[in-house]
């Protein structure tokens, strides 16, 4: 099982980007799904999570409103589409599926970085 996250880079302040995490190995259509980053010097943090069929999502505060995260199950792929972007939103981010609990899953990808520049 494998998910491969992308869509990473280097953007301006006020920009946008968007992420992709597809995953293969097995289906995803019947479980959660979410992204997480890690700042350098920070612990991973909680971006957004999507219900199976898309019908629930939450966010972070710090992305509430700038963020929109959404899925394909037919591609077995979660998107992230980040506008908006600051600084702050320098990570490394890390995609996640089949939720066991409170920001804890079974399965990680392999981060992709997001650089913001001021």
């Amino acid at each position: 099982v494998q998910l491969q996250a992308s869509g990473g880079g280097l953007v301006q302040a006020g920009g946008s980007l968007r992420l992709s995490c597809a995953a293969s190995g097995r289906s995803f259509g019947r479980d959660a799904m979410g992204w997480f980053r890690q700042a350098p010097g920070k612990e991973r943090e909680f971006v957004a999570d999507i219900s199976w069929n898309g019908g629930r999502t939450y966010y972070a505060d710090s992305v509430k409103g700038r963020f929109t995260i959404s899925r394909d199950n037919a591609k077995n792929t979660v998107f992230l589409q980040m506008n908006s972007l600051v600084p702050e939103d320098t990570a490394v981010y890390y995609c996640a599926a089949v939720k066991l609990g409170l920001n804890r899953y079974d399965y990680w990808g392999q981060g992709t970085q997001v650089t913001v520049s001021s």
